[in-house]
């Protein structure tokens, strides 16, 4: 298991940052950590690191005990907190050297070469970096988190602030990066944890409020009832459709376009098909509607 959390709780003075949360990570995952703002995404992710003590629990990394070793597990995580805190004055190249030469990195530098092609720095490395992009600033934070071969990755919120062009090229930056390694990745942004991430945590106000798959979390999360969309050839009777097999409600939403409404075990597309060849109508679209990862996302944190 790559990072196991045991019962951790964060507090300052009376107010719970965090409140027994636990979960685990395993190798090779890609895990989307989401929240509200101030929901304790940042604090869980710096006690991972070793930046913050817990007040109580225990977190591993590499079945390393963060507390007792934090040195040691700091060796195999790489970090990127979401103010990346860069030295502007510095040359990329420059930058990362004296990285390397904190790390202790064995064969500096090829391996400095190698980090810059991978993140997609080569035309940039010898600028510097406060005149870089914000994009091309994130990419220099990436490669200070990777630069050591890390087997963890802490990513938090990667894409704050960049335009859209620039978040794909992150996103698939981490998409490529994270091959081989465990990733936890915190972001807002909820097309980035669909495009890249195998299951979500969500978190809301210091305690763990879902962990699962991001499919099997929309389906938990849909309610008690599923909804297809079809649209015929021609206009059907109300009546009619609500006498398909499984149908327990059917609504008319344009010309000929009905949504129909299901218990969610059971799905009633071909039902809906075989309607169509009895009525002699043509389906021109079937669709079943699931709930946006948004509205997920709000069901679980908007009324708590």
């Amino acid at each position: 298991m790559s990072i196991l959390v045991e019962n951790v709780s964060k507090v300052y003075g009376k107010q719970f940052a965090l409140k027994e949360v636990s979960f685990s990570i395993d190798p090779d995952e890609i895990v989307g950590f989401i929240g509200p703002n101030g929901a304790g995404k940042s604090t869980m992710m710096k006690i991972i690191c070793g930046y913050l003590p817990p007040s109580e629990g225990k977190v591993k990394v590499k079945e390393i005990d963060v507390s007792e070793n934090p040195l040691l597990v700091r060796k195999s995580i790489g970090y990127l907190p979401e103010n990346n805190p860069l030295y502007l004055e510095m040359y990329v190249r420059e930058y990362l050297e004296f990285v390397s030469g904190i790390l202790k990195i064995e064969n500096k530098s090829s391996r400095i070469s190698e980090i810059i092609t991978q993140t997609g720095l080569e035309a940039e490395k010898h600028k510097r970096i406060g005149t870089l992009s914000k994009g091309y600033k994130q990419r220099v934070g990436l490669a200070q988190a990777l630069i050591h071969n890390p087997s963890v990755v802490i990513l938090d919120e990667p894409t704050t602030g960049l335009d859209p062009n620039q978040i794909l090229e992150i996103r698939n930056l981490i998409s490529e990066t994270g091959k081989g390694r465990t990733i936890m990745l915190s972001t807002h942004i909820m097309q980035e944890v669909e495009a890249i991430c195998s299951r979500i945590i969500v978190i809301n106000k210091g305690e763990i409020v879902a962990n699962d798959r991001t499919g099997n979390l929309k389906i938990r999360s849909g309610g008690n009832f599923n909804t297809v969309s079809v649209e015929f050839s021609s206009e059907v009777d109300i009546e009619k459709l609500n006498k398909i097999a499984g149908v327990t409600k059917a609504a008319r939403v344009n010309v000929n376009t009905y949504l129909l409404q299901s218990a969610s075990t059971a799905d009633i597309r071909g039902s809906v098909f075989q309607f169509a060849v009895d009525e002699g109508l043509t389906v021109l679209s079937l669709q079943k509607i699931e709930k946006s990862l948004e509205e997920v996302f709000h069901a679980l944190t908007g009324n708590r």
